[in-house]
Order: C-alpha cells, then sequence, then structure tokens
C-alpha cells in the first residue's frame, strides 16, 4: 500500500472513530463497554467539535474522496444532534 493511501485509510479512521464517539453520545449506538445506549449530549458535542477543527486545520489539504466523506458525515452527526437536543 503506498503511504498517500495509508494516510488516506488512516484519516478516515479518525473521521470514523469520531463518528461512534458522537452517536453514541447521541443514544444511537451502544456503548460497547455496558452494552446499552447511553445519551451524552456533551460527549457527542466535542467529537462533532472535533471533526468540525478537522475541516478546518486540514483545508485545501484533503483529496476529494477524504473532504466528501468528512462534510457528509459532519451533515448527518449535526442534523442528529440538533434533533436529539431539543
Amino acid at each position: 500500500m503506498a503511504e498517500s493511501e495509508l494516510n488516506e485509510l488512516l484519516f478516515m479512521q479518525v473521521i470514523f472513530q469520531n463518528q461512534q464517539l458522537a452517536l453514541m453520545g447521541l443514544g444511537k449506538v451502544k456503548n460497547p463497554v455496558t452494552e446499552k445506549f447511553e445519551k451524552n449530549i456533551e460527549q457527542a458535542k466535542m467529537a462533532i467539535d472535533i471533526l468540525d477543527m478537522l475541516v478546518l486545520k486540514t483545508k485545501g489539504n484533503l483529496t476529494q474522496r477524504e473532504e466528501q466523506y468528512l462534510s457528509e458525515v459532519l451533515r448527518e452527526l449535526k442534523l442528529t444532534y440538533v434533533n436529539e437536543s431539543k
């Protein structure tokens, strides 16, 4: 695997990890430790904020595929966050 492919895979993994943390905090994914759906809005917001920071810090340095994936994940998470925060 080329270094650029590895870096893209690793970047996607960082996005996926934060997506899962946010979904867990929003009560949409089970906590793997407790095997329960637990809502923690602050945890969800932190994971979303980390992804927003990645958008700012990586602007102009992402492949189209990375940028699209990050954008779609953030859009989904923000909509879910708004609905769950009500």
